[in-house]
């Protein structure tokens, strides 16, 4: 036991150090994990898996507005309900390219960005929710510094009184963790 602390200690010490602070800056949620770039404009939407059907709802409304012309559809399981959702909404399947191999979201940049490179996409919007937006950019931004990523989350279940009945109190404890694993095992720095 007490070698295994010594190897792993640094860690054991930081992860419970996020921990805490996660449960301090809990009622902050919503603006530690939402980053919103706003009203921009770019090459290419990615539309990430997960999460129900208001991520894709809100990429096709993007794409309606004339924000990107090109929609990579990313992550393994939902990525068809996806595609039937953007086209369901006025999206040509024409435009929309697919990424299904991916299972988190550090597998959806690795993945994606070969795709969007393809596409010539210098400049992308990703489009998730928002308390997975801050994880989610900073993905992006590590595996293509060279391409200038945004965020446009769905709100759907921001207002606090929702979180529990959507069961958005879970994925808050969880983002926290997966924000200190991926910068610490994968070198994601989400600031």
């Amino acid at each position: 036991m007490l070698r295994f602390f010594y190897r792993h200690g640094l860690k054991l010490i930081i992860l419970a150090l996020v921990i805490c602070l996660g449960l301090m800056i809990y009622s902050s949620s919503q603006q530690i994990l939402t980053i919103d770039s706003g009203n921009v404009q770019a090459d290419a939407l990615v539309v990430l898996g997960g999460g129900s059907d208001e991520r894709s709802v809100l990429a096709a409304e993007l794409f309606l507005e004339g924000k990107a012309p090109r929609i990579v559809v990313s992550g393994y399981g939902d990525g068809e309900n996806n595609v039937q959702i953007l086209e369901k909404c006025g999206v040509p399947s024409t435009v929309i390219t697919l990424e299904f191999k991916s299972s988190s979201t550090l597998e959806n940049a690795k993945f994606s960005i070969p795709l969007l490179r393809r596409l010539g996409a210098h400049r992308v919007i990703i489009v998730t929710s928002w308390y997975h937006s801050r994880r989610a950019l900073a993905c992006f931004e590590h595996f293509a510094p060279d391409m200038t990523f945004y965020s446009r989350p769905s709100y759907e279940g921001y207002l606090r009184r929702d979180w529990q009945r959507k069961g958005i109190k879970v994925y808050l404890k969880y983002e926290y963790l997966k924000l200190l694993g991926y910068w610490v095992w994968y070198g994601v720095c989400p600031f």
